[in-house]
């Protein structure tokens, strides 16, 4: 049986989650908030068991960085051999760019 990936969050993607938080108390619907982000994770933690499961990012097209969405996002992760860090979450119209 294939081992578990460890599943973890860069700063810049518990960011994006912060302000995904934010926004929806911004507006009144804190409860749509955080729903919201108990389903991302709940989608992220799937990762732990199949970490290919996403698919490439087109705008990169390296293999090891990934994405999945949970609309409106695009959840972008990197895969290496123990761990899948998830390193952003963007809005699912928004085109990435190499810096």
């Amino acid at each position: 049986m294939p081992s578990r990936h460890r599943v973890t969050f860069a700063n810049s993607a518990v960011v994006d989650l912060g302000n995904v938080r934010h926004w929806y108390v911004e507006r009144g619907a804190p409860e749509v908030g955080e729903r919201l982000l108990r389903e991302i994770v709940a989608a992220v933690e799937m990762l732990a068991d199949v970490p290919e499961g996403g698919r490439v990012v087109p705008e990169f097209d390296v293999a090891a960085l990934r994405e999945i969405s949970h609309s409106p996002f695009r959840i972008v992760y990197r895969i290496d051999a123990e761990r899948v860090r998830i390193v952003r979450l963007w809005r699912g119209e928004r085109v990435l760019r190499l810096p």
